[in-house]
């Protein structure tokens, strides 16, 4: 779900107006500081290795949120209770400062902005159109929004960048859970397995709906990053389809022209892989190991470098 969307009352005022009354809420993060602060999950997690890829993180994001809108609940709640439909570019990029923080911010800041997020979904309740009643706080959509998003970066890495061994892929699931337990996730799935067995629950009342393919041909259209290349674009969103569960994949119809093409892959493994050795000195990752005393590129260093770094 967003962060910091407006209240109710807002959605009333013109489009542009929203968006921008939205924007200027947004939580502005300092990951520098405080010095020494540790971050709810540890430098030297697989977490901190996957969510430094920014394809990844688009990969995995527009998965995410193909998964969620394919319940008619957190759809109707998305769009009903936020500024998606009048900026889904500036709500998206909200939900990514909240993952961000999650991972790689001061303990005590990720605690402040995800307390804001709960208390804005506390408010979040209502009907979708064929007559299903919604709460944003129902522990079943918040552990269902939880598996998404812990599924589509998984997935992705594991997909585009490489292979994530059977040790590792344990280790990222479980390295969620306590940032997801302070949303009041009450199930937080600890695999791939795990993920597919509460989609199988879900599945039933999973739908189609015009919303998906408006927000992959935003995706496609570059409008979320003007200066990275379109066809890029384009395979990103073919390449959160695919990553998609078939059974889900067929459930929102999307079919063939979201197939994943051989240079589509080739694309989005050369820009994953090259993306996974960038050490951006402005990214969350690098400021965040600054602000435990670290290297800059701690995250960007081997596992027993690491160990040898933390042991000092």
């Amino acid at each position: 779900m967003a962060l910091r969307d407006p209240v109710p009352a807002e959605r009333e005022a013109a489009p542009e107006q929203t968006a921008k009354r939205a924007a200027a809420r947004e939580w502005k993060i300092d990951y520098l500081s405080p010095a020494g602060e540790p971050s709810l999950v540890p430098p030297d997690s697989v977490q901190w290795r996957v969510y430094r890829n920014p394809i990844v993180m688009g990969i995995g994001g527009v998965a995410a949120v193909l998964l969620e809108f394919a319940d008619p609940r957190i759809r109707s709640g998305v769009w009903d209770h936020s500024v998606y439909k009048v900026d889904p570019l500036g709500r998206s990029r909200r939900t990514g400062i909240a993952a961000m923080v999650g991972v790689y911010g001061p303990a005590s800041v990720a605690r402040k902005v995800i307390s804001g997020v709960t208390k804005m979904h506390a408010r979040v309740s209502g009907e979708t159109p064929n007559g299903q009643s919604y709460r944003a706080l129902d522990p079943v959509l918040l552990n269902w929004v939880s598996a998404t998003a812990a599924f589509g970066f998984f997935k992705a890495y594991h997909t585009f960048v490489r292979p994530l061994s059977p040790e590792d892929q344990a280790r990222f699931f479980r390295e969620g859970k306590p940032v997801a337990e302070l949303y009041g996730v009450t199930h937080s799935v600890g695999s791939e397995a795990e993920f597919v067995a509460m989609m199988e629950e879900l599945l039933p009342g999973f739908e189609p709906h015009p919303i998906n393919l408006e927000f992959l041909n935003i995706i496609e259209s570059g409008r979320a990053a003007p200066s990275v290349p379109r066809f890029l674009h384009r395979a990103m969103a073919r390449g959160a389809v695919a990553i998609l569960p078939p059974v889900v994949r067929k459930k929102l119809e999307l079919g063939a022209e979201w197939d994943l093409t051989a240079l589509d892959r080739l694309a989005l493994t050369s820009a994953g892989r090259l993306a996974d050795h960038w050490r951006d000195r402005d990214s969350p990752a690098w400021q965040a190991a600054l602000r435990h005393g670290l290297p800059g590129d701690f995250a960007w260093r081997s596992p027993s470098v690491q160990r040898s770094l933390l042991k000092n």
